[in-house]
């Protein structure tokens, strides 16, 4: 029988880390895939937040959620400055 006295810790599994990198490189992907141009529609999903704009295709809107919006902007204005 359990004391209830005791403190329990229950330690939930930590979701692995999402590279924002490889999260629109997956999602670029799958709208290329699917027929789609991947700068309007990521352009769209950033300006309006509205997942929609990203084909469910391959998990890729799944995947989009996961990450800030402005994370995403960041990437892409980083990697603009970068090359």
């Amino acid at each position: 029988m359990s004391n209830f006295s005791d403190t329990h810790f229950f330690r939930a599994p930590q979701e692995k880390r999402v590279e924002v990198s490889e999260v629109i490189s997956k999602v670029c992907d799958a709208l290329r895939e699917k027929g789609y141009n991947p700068i309007s529609q990521l352009v769209g999903y950033i300006m309006s937040g509205d997942p929609t704009y990203i084909t469910s295709y391959k998990g890729a809107r799944s995947l989009i959620v996961k990450v800030e919006r402005d994370e995403i902007l960041e990437e892409l204005v980083k990697h603009y400055i970068n090359e």
